[in-house]
């Protein structure tokens, strides 16, 4: 009986190189509170990714709600809808308020020229989201935070290994903010990071994570437990040597993929610069979602098992406002991201085709 195939699986290194780094756990007998394998994590991902400062968090949610409480806002913050619910929740949980605007309609990304009229007196930050990796419009978007004096927080989830310009897509904003989830290019199982070049921001944060506590153990700010494990940190530091082998093999399956799709007439594609993508998902676009539904059957009669993302649209969410915003609302009920990892079989990516495009 065929096994089934799921949209994703974890990335993970060698068993036996992951227990060497188990093995120096349990001999310094650290297991957490800022140990040595964690700030070694630090320093590699920074060299990796080119930037100054990384501060390693227990996930991703964490990493946006310290980057919005070390910044000390209060009031409105523009986000997109089109994104998973944690990017909504921690501005809510933060006591700000969430304003959608629309998304452009090829990148799916959020549209920078809606930014500008949802901006109100109440107005304090614009939280934009990398979607599946492909870069915001930066430039715009912090052009118009300079002219209202607005913060900037990406949420860069989806966006390790990306470089924009020359350098690391972490370099922009005043903070960005990644996941470290099983789920994710390269991951630590459950973890995070904040990415800023202000080093007094990135003093804070980590004082934050630590529940407030500085380097002499006194208590000098606000703060909450957003620390990483040192068993997280080991399995990140063994991930991370294969992180380019792992971008490359999804980038290969993801052109495998493309080869087989790009002819049919009611599939489409996210707009993005392949060499400032990653390739961790492998979202298409239906023509309807009629269709779309009718291909999650068939799909799941054959024990393969996309997943829908990001539907809803955040802004038909009861817990939020909502606006009209006709291109995030399309979008989300007609995309569906196809399974995408390391181990998925050529032959599984052509049966996966051959089921889409079965019927038209």
């Amino acid at each position: 009986m065929n096994k089934p195939i799921y949209v994703t699986q974890p990335s993970l290194a060698p068993l036996e190189e992951v227990n060497e780094y188990l093995r120096q756990i349990w001999e310094s007998g650290i297991m957490t509170h800022n140990g040595p394998l964690m700030q070694r994590l630090e320093k590699e991902v920074s060299e990796y990714e080119g930037v100054p400062d990384t501060i390693c968090l227990a996930n991703g949610t964490c990493a946006m709600q310290l980057a919005i409480r070390a910044l000390d806002l209060e009031g409105e913050i523009i986000t997109t809808p089109f994104t998973f619910i944690a990017t909504a929740n921690v501005i809510a949980w933060e006591r700000c308020t969430p304003v959608f605007v629309d998304i452009d309609p090829d990148t799916w990304n959020i549209d920078p020229d809606k930014i500008e009229d949802a901006i109100s007196d109440k107005t304090v930050a614009v939280l934009p989201v990398h979607v599946f990796s492909a870069p915001c419009d930066v430039a715009r978007i912090q052009q118009i935070a300079g002219e209202h004096g607005l913060k900037v927080i990406y949420d860069a989830a989806h966006a390790m290994c990306v470089k924009l310009n020359g350098k690391s897509i972490m370099s922009y904003g005043d903070v960005s903010c990644t996941s470290f989830h099983a789920t994710k290019l390269f991951n630590t199982c459950e973890g995070g990071a904040c990415f800023t070049e202000n080093k007094e921001l990135a003093s804070r944060i980590r004082k934050m994570r630590f529940f407030g506590f500085d380097e002499m153990k006194e208590i000098v700010d606000d703060g909450i437990n957003a620390k990483m494990t040192e068993i997280a940190a080991g399995l990140g530091l063994a991930n991370l040597r294969y992180l380019d082998e792992v971008r490359k093999k999804r980038r290969d399956k993801y052109e495998f993929y493309r080869s087989l799709l790009d002819s049919c007439g009611f599939i489409s594609f996210q707009k993005y610069d392949p060499e400032e993508y990653n390739y961790s998902y492998m979202p298409i676009l239906f023509d309807s979602e009629e269709r779309l539904l009718c291909k999650l059957e068939q799909l799941a009669n054959a024990k393969i098992y996309p997943r829908r993302y990001f539907y809803p649209s955040l802004n038909n969410i009861e817990l939020f406002s909502h606006p009209k915003l006709p291109v995030a609302n399309a979008v989300a009920k007609r995309i569906a991201c196809l399974p995408l990892y390391n181990k998925l079989s050529d032959s599984s990516i052509r049966t996966i085709c051959s089921v889409l495009l079965e019927n038209g």
